[in-house]
């Protein structure tokens, strides 16, 4: 079987993804992969997480802990150094227009949001629970423009065709390196709660001793490693459990038992 890789999520742009790209060419070197590997720039999302020769490639936690959790082993989460992110935490950054008069988030009751996908915790599942004890009767928003992407999603807010939105602070802090013109004009309202990061993760159908040098050479890595974790804003890797990743379930509860279960 060739082995599948892919680190998807957050190439925001051409050098981002060749970053990633040696990142992942210099984890398999240092964790001894011999075997046939194939790099896919782009696969197709969440149908990728379903199979079975992916050895590695990065998942949202929510539809993890909704979906994947049966069908993909939790190999470590990445600790970025971008505001909003602590240790292997991370939070959205909840954005408006700097002009929009919007001050908090009751401001934006009755408005617009923008949001990247209905099974993302960064861009749905926080801004849920974020506006849940303000909602009423189920509702807060007039409208919820569901766009593809956080950068589509903040594209709208910065043109005025949405009014908030929640964006990854890693896909913020990334928008506003290698395209600084896609925050102009917008302002952070404030983040949301923090949940365990984006996981790296593999199919179950790997062996466990594939998986054990994978995960050995995301905790301790090599200085050749370090160096493409740096110009990623990655300061670390750490295995966090199943356990930890709750959290993003106990804020659909928090919703739920609001009486605001869809973003709406």
């Amino acid at each position: 079987m060739t082995w599948k890789v892919a680190l998807p999520m957050y190439n925001v742009s051409p050098r981002v993804q060749r970053e990633y790209e040696a990142f992942l060419a210099r984890l398999l070197t240092e964790a001894d992969v011999r075997k046939e590997v194939e790099l896919l720039p782009a696969p197709e999302l969440p149908a990728f997480w379903q199979r079975e020769d992916v050895l590695l490639t990065q998942t949202c936690g929510y539809p993890y802990m909704k979906s994947l959790h049966g069908a993909l082993t939790l190999l470590a989460t990445p600790c970025f150094d971008f505001p909003g992110c602590k240790d292997s935490d991370y939070s959205s950054a909840i954005v408006t227009r700097a002009d929009s008069g919007i001050h908090s988030l009751a401001d934006a009751q009755g408005l617009t949001a923008a949001a990247n996908d209905a099974h993302s915790n960064s861009g749905m599942n926080v801004l849920r629970h974020a506006v849940s004890l303000l909602a009423r009767g189920g509702q807060f928003f007039d409208e919820v423009k569901w766009t593809g992407s956080h950068a589509a999603s903040l594209r709208l807010v910065r043109d005025g065709e949405a009014d908030i939105a929640a964006i990854d602070c890693v896909t913020y802090g990334y928008l506003k390196e290698e395209q600084p013109e896609s925050v102009r004009g917008t302002k952070i309202l404030q983040y949301s709660a923090q949940t365990p990061g984006l996981p790296l993760v593999a199919s179950r159908a790997a062996s466990e001793e594939l998986l054990t040098r994978l995960r050995n050479a995301l905790l301790s890595p090599g200085p050749a490693l370090q160096s493409h974790m740096l110009a990623l804003h990655i300061k670390s890797f750490v295995h966090c459990p199943e356990s930890d990743y709750e959290r993003i379930l106990r804020m659909e509860a928090v919703a739920r038992a609001a009486g605001y279960p869809v973003l709406a």
